[in-house]
C-alpha cells in the first residue's frame, strides 16, 4: 500500500507548522512530527479512524482525530490519498 499526500495536505502541514512555530519552534516540530508518523501507519492500519458516512463509499473515506488536529485519507486502489 503506498500513501499519496496531495498538495493541499502538504500546504496544510506546512501552514500549520509555521503558525505553531510562531509561538514555540519545538513544539511545531514535534507535532508536524507526530501528525506525519500517525499518517505513516495507514499503510499497516488501513481501517484506522471512523467512516464518512457522508462519502460517496463511506467505508473508503476515514477520519481520524489526532489532538485538535483532524484527518480524512481515502483509499484508491492500492494507495491511501491525505
Amino acid at each position: 500500500m503506498k500513501l499519496v499526500y496531495t498538495d493541499e495536505a502538504i500546504e496544510d502541514l506546512k501552514r500549520l507548522r509555521e503558525f505553531i512555530a510562531v509561538y514555540n519552534p519545538s513544539a511545531a516540530a514535534r507535532i508536524a512530527t507526530e501528525l506525519v508518523g500517525k499518517i505513516e501507519l495507514l499503510p499497516d492500519f488501513p481501517k484506522m479512524g471512523t467512516p464518512v458516512e457522508t462519502a460517496p463509499v463511506p467505508d473508503s473515506v476515514r477520519d481520524r482525530v489526532f489532538g485538535i488536529l483532524r484527518l480524512w485519507h481515502d483509499l484508491e486502489g492500492e494507495r491511501w490519498h491525505i
